[in-house]
């Protein structure tokens, strides 16, 4: 793994450790913003691994289609869930309707950290396995 796939990868994982440390609080919002943002920068470090500059997006599915990889397409359903929770998660006044409630549930944080706990894992096994 290159320096860089290996920079985001550290990210992740310390977005995944804060969402931990979010539920543990009860900050439910928190915790679904950073694991998105632990599946992004997985995906990153995907992407910085093929020598490319990782875009400036948040939108986890724009990234799965960058990196065209097949071994990624049983991520999508999760990817989308994860996707819903950046902008609400962020700005009271982002897009009503994106979520069903005002705020994530623990529930949703439960089923975030799981989802996102996955891509990470999956991404990480690519890289160490390489993607070249």
């Amino acid at each position: 793994m290159n320096e860089m796939a290996s920079r985001w990868l550290a990210f992740a994982k310390e977005d995944l450790q804060m969402a931990q440390l979010a539920m543990k609080e009860r900050l439910y919002n928190q915790a679904c913003f950073h694991t998105q943002q632990g599946a992004e920068k997985a995906l990153k470090a995907l992407i910085a691994e093929r020598g490319k500059l990782p875009p400036k997006t948040h939108k986890l599915i724009d990234l799965i289609s960058i990196l065209c990889m097949p071994e990624l397409e049983e991520l999508r359903r999760d990817l989308l869930l994860l996707d819903r929770f950046y902008l609400p998660t962020r700005y009271p006044d982002a897009l009503p309707g994106i979520l069903a409630e005002a705020l994530p549930t623990q529930e949703d944080a439960k089923v975030a950290l799981e989802k996102a706990t996955f891509v990470v894992d999956v991404c990480r096994q690519l890289l160490e396995g390489g993607t070249q």
